[in-house]
């Protein structure tokens, strides 16, 4: 990565974006590709996306820091926690596996084709406009959906099913937080739930995403730790706000517009 600029605008970036159905990954490779000029490839830029995840990692796990202790607790003593804390358990446990499964393997062919356009960005871009749209459309979708379940109701059914629609998020343009929101409230999960539910499936996909692809890469360099130390201040400062916007708001509209403007950039 460039700069320090670029590092603050991308960190900039993830704080926001995560906490909103819009694929932050997909804004920061737009930003990389469009603002900055990058020209690598797929892999290199999904690594460097994951890397600034790690600043909003840090920041859920303070946010939700009650209820990832009960997690981490039951994993040590879990007969001994109450039904929603099992079921919760089992079902990080059981969606993880599927999610992490399908993305590799959605990585990897994904990053297999894209290599082919490396010295451009205009086949990307479109791809992630036209799987926003995609986005949108689910958003537009459940804004009237209102659910009563709650952590109690849990299975191992909806394990299975959120762990698809998790691993599907792999694609660029489909949001993580979007797709699994959705899927809840078809579910029939009341939305504040729903939503708390989403965050917390996505700590353990974040953190092994980093041990897969970043451990070993060259990825913690100076420049690029303070892309994620803005990614964790800004999602830190805006969290509750934005979770709160989220629930009020339906962003379908506005990742309809973007989705438009980034295809008819890449068709320009």
């Amino acid at each position: 990565m460039n700069s320090m600029f670029e590092q603050i605008v991308l960190g900039t970036i993830q704080g926001v974006a995560e906490w909103l159905p819009v694929s932050s990954t997909s804004l920061l490779i737009l930003a990389m590709q469009n603002l900055f000029h990058h020209q690598d490839g797929f892999q290199v830029m999904t690594q460097h996306t994951m890397f600034l995840h790690l600043g909003t990692f840090l920041a859920a796990i303070i946010y939700f820091r009650k209820d990832v202790g009960h997690l981490v607790i039951a994993l040590f003593q879990y007969r001994s926690q109450p039904k929603e804390t099992q079921n919760l358990t089992v079902f990080l446990i059981v969606a993880t596996v599927l999610s992490g499964t399908i993305g590799l393997i959605l990585r990897q062919l994904i990053t297999q084709w894209t290599d082919q356009f490396s010295a451009t960005a205009k086949p990307i871009t479109l791809i992630i406009g036209i799987f926003l749209l995609i986005t949108a459309w689910g958003q537009l979708k459940i804004k009237d959906l209102k659910g009563h379940k709650t952590l109690k109701d849990l299975s191992v059914k909806d394990g299975i099913i959120l762990g698809v629609a998790q691993g599907c998020a792999a694609i660029p343009g489909l949001s993580r937080s979007g797709l699994t929101v959705a899927t809840l409230l078809f579910r029939n999960f009341d939305r504040g739930y729903a939503l708390k539910i989403s965050f917390l499936m996505s700590l353990p996909i974040v953190l092994g995403a980093n041990i897969l692809l970043n451990l070993r890469a060259a990825a913690w360099t100076p420049l690029a730790l303070i892309g994620v130390f803005v990614s964790f201040t800004v999602g830190l400062a805006s969290i509750h706000i934005l979770l709160r916007l989220a629930q009020k708001i339906n962003f379908g509209y506005f990742v309809l517009v973007f989705g438009v403007l980034t295809i008819l950039s890449a068709l320009i």
